[in-house]
């Protein structure tokens, strides 16, 4: 069984302690995926880009077809109220949630009218950055707009990355590189994906295939900031493979090295601990 770490969740006006049981068989969200949230961070005392993941939350209800309740303002109120609740050095993953309780015509689609919200919080320790392997997922693709909810953040398309997950694990990898249908890179199965190639900074193009990320928007413009040339662009598979360094951006881990892509072994590069660098000042300042 897992083991839950310390947790605190704000619902229905009041805070409760653990992982406290919420959905019941009926419940839309259980049923047919109609739930959306978003992953913001505290620790040591920060919580960087929080009114962003805040606004987030609210865009992907209205995507999910849900009534996004709560103004954001409200939210990032309630995630410092509930930071309140643990050890000063506590470092926390910060989740709030819409989720439909019914559904409408044919039960198929979310009845908006019964859109819950909550807001969760649990220790969750930041990685240390010693880096990753992955490898070219051959089975999971990226949905093309049209296609599914991709303009939310939705629990509904992670069994996809989770696919991609298993096939690298079986493989004796960590995480997976997934393309769009069309063959461009699209991300990392947990995170967006920079590569670096004679000093220039190149990331995927957000083209509607995947979640172009806050921590992603924030460490690019970091870099440009520090007097990088960054890059939004379509990317091959042989650009990843070519590249003199590949790192991860993702809200959960920060700034994260590729240390080892396919059958290719790489240090931890410094454009990718510049960018850790700049992107822990930026939270603190």
């Amino acid at each position: 069984m897992t083991e839950w770490s310390r947790t605190w969740t704000w619902l229905d006006g009041t805070w409760h302690e653990g992982n406290i049981p919420i959905l019941g068989p009926r419940s839309h969200a259980f049923w047919l995926g109609s739930s959306v949230f978003d992953g913001a961070r505290w620790f040591e005392g920060v919580a960087p880009d929080l009114d962003l993941h805040c606004q987030r939350v609210n865009r992907s209800a209205l995507a999910m077809g849900l009534s996004p309740l709560m103004r954001p303002e409200e939210i990032a109120r309630l995630v410092h109220e509930g930071a309140d609740r643990f050890p000063k050095d506590a470092e926390l993953y910060v989740r709030p949630m819409y989720w439909a309780e019914e559904g409408g015509f044919m039960s198929v689609p979310p009845l908006a009218e019964s859109t819950r919200f909550l807001l969760t919080l649990y220790e969750a320790p930041i990685p240390p950055p010693t880096g990753f392997s992955a490898m070219l997922s051959t089975t999971v693709r990226r949905p093309l707009p049209g296609t599914a909810p991709l303009e939310a953040k939705a629990g509904c398309l992670y069994p996809n990355n989770g696919r991609a997950l298993l096939e690298a694990k079986a493989r004796g990898f960590d995480n997976a590189l997934v393309c769009d249908v069309l063959g461009n890179v699209a991300e990392f199965a947990t995170a967006n994906v920079f590569i670096v190639k004679d000093g220039v900074v190149s990331t995927p193009v957000a083209n509607g295939t995947f979640l172009a990320g806050v921590t992603r928007s924030r460490v690019a413009q970091l870099l440009r900031e520090d007097g990088y040339e960054v890059r939004e662009t379509v990317l091959g598979v042989d650009d990843v493979r070519q590249a003199d360094e590949i790192f991860s951006s993702g809200n959960y881990s920060k700034v994260m090295p590729v240390t080892r892509f396919e059958d290719r072994h790489l240090q931890p590069g410094p454009v990718a601990i510049r960018a850790r660098e700049l992107y822990f000042a930026f939270a603190h300042a």
